[in-house]
């Protein structure tokens, strides 16, 4: 009798730890699933502020290469005007179209909207949604050998099989190493994401 109490405390005790990892790799797979929401909000957002930047770059820059071509027409007509005035005013609308190009290119009134500065902030939008696009692929792995764990875990507990809950432990530490470089180092591991 003590043999078979001994051994139902000992499966008990085993249950318990189980179920302590099985807790805990929920939480870690909670962690996950809110990391990578984060993430895949972040890199859509990223992705829809570049495409705006660049779309806003492309319609300057349009406009700019638009009045750059008129000024030239004009520079090019001034030579067969014999009217002095015409000339004086040909050039005056060169100027006024110099100065709307040299506008765009560097905005007085809103630095920031500038055609370098532009350019600057979609690149830095593009690179922080790159950053979310690694973050992403990490709390997706990781999440993934998570859920294995657990499954796992609580097949450990139906069949009694210890190995089953060494492989889950070891699928969980993996998924937990996964996500440590999703939150502190995303690049590190350049092949995930």
């Amino acid at each position: 009798m003590s043999e078979a109490a001994d051994t139902a405390v000992e499966a008990k005790e085993r249950d318990r730890t189980v179920a302590l990892i099985i807790a805990i790799l929920a939480l870690m797979l909670a962690l996950a699933e809110a990391g990578a929401k984060n993430a895949q909000h972040l890199s859509t957002e990223k992705n829809i502020e570049a495409s705006d930047l660049y779309n806003f770059y492309q319609a300057k820059k349009i406009r700019s290469t638009v009045v750059q071509t008129a000024s030239e027409m004009l520079e090019a007509q001034k030579a067969g005007l014999a009217d002095p005035k015409a000339q004086e005013a040909v050039d005056k609308q060169i100027a006024g179209f110099k100065t709307t190009v040299a506008n765009f290119d560097k905005d007085p009134k809103k630095p920031e909207d500038s055609l370098d500065a532009i350019q600057e902030r979609a690149n830095a939008a593009t690179e922080a949604r790159e950053l979310a696009n690694h973050r992403l692929g990490h709390y997706e792995l990781g999440s993934g050998l998570t859920q294995i764990a657990i499954v796992l875990a609580s097949a450990s507990i139906i069949t009694g099989i210890a190995f089953l809950m060494w492989l889950s432990i070891g699928l969980g530490a993996i998924g937990a190493i996964l996500l440590a470089f999703g939150f502190f180092a995303p690049t590190v591991l350049g092949f995930i994401g």
